[in-house]
């Protein structure tokens, strides 16, 4: 059993070793100037980190983290290229539908097979994959190799396994003599099982760093909660303690953070184009500067009124909270404003989504219409515009309207996607007028288009899911945590005001049993509202990075999250107040 068992982690190390040896080899620098240059320099200043650690006549707590920092710098530079290569493996992963769709629909088209990855290659919205595919086209153009000899040494060289997978067929294929427009047109099933097992598999990624968050907040809160009390028996600084687990807290949510935004899936929901505005850019604009000034007016009230310059006091405009007003409304009242851009954007985030489900209907419809009537778009257009499509309506009618003007049919269709403001419509509205205008079959491209975007949206209810899954346990950490949090603080406090009346009645020093003069409640109840304020903001950060929404989204959850721990903290201390009492 110990031998089964050194062998499977000497297997493991040599693979960990030779993955990132594989990952050097790929970085895209020499191996010998990135030792050179990176390498080298970060172990040395590792070294001289370890030295000063152990020369300085420092205590302990200051001279321990010195290495830390060299370790960090050593460890960041070794894997350095292990990161950069999954971040690339990420980007590929990411859009290779969209690239493999807009292939196919060119492949539909009269064009010659080489100038489909010419036109590939200059699309910038595809990132690494039009490096690829311009890697591709250099290597067919400047070094003469054949398009399948160029796929076969560009497939051992991409970290995606779908990428290589795709080339290595596609190379196989293209040599023995298939057309390319026939692999693609009946690869188009297998391609888009690739991605929503790509996607899936992110979503049970999240799915396990969901209970590894829910664990290790569990674990901090019990951690704060401990820095709060046990200074009551040891007499230690407990502003010192609490500020170190709040610190540590706040590391460990940030991380997970990251980690959480690396794994979610690449699936924007919003289109945003610089040179075109629509009525959801204005209200997009009012609302936020509403937001932000209404926001400043209430700090300016609340500093005004605890420093004395202001006439009009935060507990004027909340009397019903009492006098003194409890401390956690300081802080979240300020910020309530934001809910008023969080909710504009939700309602048209909505409108958006509603327009994302009638695309695939409506793009069929005007494929297989101008199939059949050989037609302009803008005479199908004027037959369609008379169906229902729900809220893509409005768009349709205006998209008819600039047809109908003889405005260029590229401008008109960009204004329709600029109106819609929806990333998968841009996307494939611009794929659906490339094929037309370079001689495409519409019914062939109308079907093409549709059963790709359907398949996103039905992976894009799975992670709504998620996501709905995501915010209960947030919502659920955020009261759980802070009621945690501030029933500690309200004990150590009751045992404060317990030792005064006990001191005053009594003969014997209880200071000695009970160290509560070593407490500063109103700051260390201050350092708890920050932490609740903190994990506020990285939760609705992380509900917007999964749900792949708006980023003024975050607004909403962050204002409803800080209400929540604010609340959860009144209502807290008066619980205890009341329990304690009787």
């Amino acid at each position: 059993m110990a031998t089964q068992a050194k062998e499977g982690l000497e297997l493991t190390i040599s693979q960990t070793l030779e993955s990132l040896l594989q990952s050097y080899r790929r970085m895209g620098m020499p191996i010998g100037q990135y030792v050179s240059f990176i390498l080298i320099p970060s172990l040395a200043f590792f070294l001289v980190t370890v030295v000063v650690a152990v020369l300085i006549d420092l205590p302990m707590s200051i001279r321990a983290p010195i290495p830390l920092l060299g370790l960090l710098a050593f460890a960041a530079a070794l894997f350095y290229p292990k990161i950069l290569l999954s971040q690339r493996k990420r980007q590929l992963n990411n859009r290779f539908h969209l690239m493999v769709t807009h292939m196919t629909v060119l492949a539909t088209t009269n064009i010659d097979r080489m100038e489909v990855f010419r036109k590939l290659a200059q699309e910038e919205e595809y990132g690494e994959l039009a490096n690829e595919m311009h890697r591709v086209v250099q290597l067919v153009d400047t070094w003469n190799q054949s398009l399948d000899d160029a796929l076969r040494r560009r497939a051992k060289e991409v970290p995606s396994e779908t990428v290589s997978d795709f080339f290595d067929r596609l190379a196989y294929t293209l040599g023995a003599g298939q057309d390319l427009k026939d692999y693609l047109v009946t690869e188009q099933e297998q391609i888009i099982q690739n991605y929503s097992t790509v996607y899936e598999s992110a979503l049970d990624s999240l799915e396990v760093m969901k209970d590894l968050y829910l664990s290790m907040v569990l674990s901090m809160t019990f951690a704060l909660v401990f820095a709060v009390v046990l200074p009551v028996l040891t007499g230690t600084d407990p502003t010192l303690t609490v500020s170190a687990v709040i610190v540590m807290y706040i590391f460990v949510q940030s991380g997970f953070f990251l980690a959480i935004r690396s794994m979610a899936p690449y699936d924007p929901l919003w289109y945003h184009p610089t040179d075109k505005s629509s009525p959801t850019d204005d209200r997009a604009r009012k609302s936020y500067l509403a937001g932000i000034s209404l926001s400043l007016i209430l700090v300016l009230i609340s500093f005004g009124g605890i420093f004395g310059f202001s006439p009009i006091t935060l507990g004027m405009l909340i009397p019903f909270f009492g006098d003194p007003l409890p401390l956690p409304l300081y802080a979240v009242v300020p910020v309530t404003p934001l809910i008023i851009p969080g909710i504009v954007m939700r309602q048209e985030e909505q409108k958006v989504k509603a327009r994302d489900e009638e695309f695939p209907s409506f793009i069929r419809a005007l494929g297989a219409t101008e199939g059949v009537k050989q037609s302009t778009t803008s005479k199908v257009l004027q037959s369609l515009r008379n169906k229902d499509f729900g809220a893509l309506t409005p768009a349709i009618n205006s998209l008819y309207k600039r047809l109908n003007m003889r405005i260029e049919t590229a401008q008109a269709w960009r204004y329709f996607t600029a109106e819609c403001r929806s990333y998968l419509i841009q996307t494939f509205s611009e794929m659906y007028l490339i094929g037309r205008e370079m001689g495409g079959s519409p019914k062939v491209l109308g079907e093409l288009i549709g059963e790709n975007m359907n398949e996103v949206l039905q992976l894009r209810q799975q992670r709504k899911q998620a996501t709905t899954t995501l915010i209960g346990l947030l919502y659920g950490i955020t009261a759980a945590s802070t009621f945690a949090f501030f029933i500690g603080l309200q004990v150590v406090n009751i045992l404060a005001d317990m030792s005064l009346d006990l001191d005053a009645s009594a003969n014997f020093d209880v200071g000695s049993l009970i160290n509560t003069g070593v407490y500063n409640i109103p700051l260390i109840e201050f350092l708890l509202i920050i932490i609740i304020m903190f994990g506020a903001m990285l939760s609705s950060l992380m509900i917007r990075t999964i749900d792949g929404g708006h980023k003024m989204n975050t607004f909403m959850h962050f204002v409803l999250l800080s209400w929540i721990g604010a609340l959860t903290a009144i209502a807290t201390k008066w619980l205890v107040n009341v329990f304690l009492s009787i």
